[in-house]
């Protein structure tokens, strides 16, 4: 999934009013747990701007969205590519540990 577009540039299109929405959806979702298909849905991202986004065709990331296992770094294109980041921690009894052997030096 190569030729990436900054999410920003998807959302210069937006209608402020869209914009609006879209900040309600991500403020409801950060309280909750999600799939990547509803976290798609619930930052008012068609899966065809997903698509445009990543240059991809839409059935792609109709699978993609619903796969139950892919590789970090196609997790982490995809999270980029709706606007986030990913960060990978590990939760022990007691204390939780971000794992940096996932980050990426440029998404």
């Amino acid at each position: 999934m190569s030729g990436h577009r900054p999410f920003s540039d998807l959302k210069k299109g937006w209608s402020a009013e869209r914009l609006a929405e879209n900040a309600a959806r991500k403020a409801e979702m950060m309280a909750e747990l999600v799939s990547l298909e509803q976290l798609r849905e619930g930052l008012g991202i068609s899966q065809e701007e997903l698509a445009n986004v990543m240059d991809v065709q839409q059935p792609a990331i109709s699978k993609l969205v619903r796969r139950p296992d892919m590789k970090v770094s196609t997790l982490r294109e995809l999270i980029a590519a709706m606007g986030g980041e990913l960060h990978i921690t590990a939760t022990f009894a007691g204390r939780s540990v971000e794992i940096d052997n996932f980050k990426s030096a440029a998404v």
